[in-house]
């Protein structure tokens, strides 16, 4: 015998090789044991909420680090304020549909399609708005913010105008009638 296989054979491990089915769950129960204690788990959990709590705030607010990107930058909280500071139809749109579901449930051909009539004339009429806020929208911000980026604002505005002023998000900061 050489003498590599001697002193492999005198030095032995003392117990079994274990079996694959027991050396994989000990690899699993060790990577899956959990890391911290049940309270541990609750002050992490309370402090995520905080943190949630806080940052949905600083978002309703508008502040600008707690915005998404597509609402950040100085030329969108232009168009936000400039948006809120008008009304528009498109912003009344919804509760006349709702006024337009409750008339053409009455069986008279008058009220159905005279609800009909108002939903696309709400509807056209706020397309138009759209269109000319939109032109409107960057006119003003070519004026106010000479070489910056305005792709999209347009449409921006004009998706800010067709929501009701209460389900706005971030929260308008200005009232309707103030200049901007």
């Amino acid at each position: 015998m050489s003498e590599s296989t001697e002193s492999t054979n005198s030095q032995k491990k003392g117990r079994p090789t274990p079996k694959r089915k027991e050396a994989e769950a000990a690899r699993k129960v060790s990577s899956l044991a959990p890391a911290s204690t049940k309270a541990e788990k609750k002050r992490a959990k309370e402090a995520a909420r905080a943190a949630r709590v806080a940052s949905r705030a600083a978002y309703m607010r508008g502040d600008e680090n707690a915005l998404p990107s597509r609402d950040r930058g100085p030329v969108k909280r232009f168009v936000r304020n400039y948006v809120d500071s008008r009304r528009s139809i498109g912003e009344y749109f919804l509760p006349i549909i709702f006024v337009v579901l409750i008339f053409t449930l009455i069986p008279s051909p008058i009220f159905q399609l005279g609800s009909i009539a108002l939903m696309y004339g709400v509807l056209l009429i706020s397309v138009v708005d759209g269109f000319f806020l939109s032109r409107r929208i960057k006119a003003l911000a070519a004026e106010r913010f000479p070489g910056g980026e305005f792709k999209g604002i347009g449409m921006y505005g004009w998706l800010r105008s067709t929501q009701m002023r209460r389900m706005r998000m971030p929260k308008p900061q200005v009232k309707a009638g103030d200049s901007i």
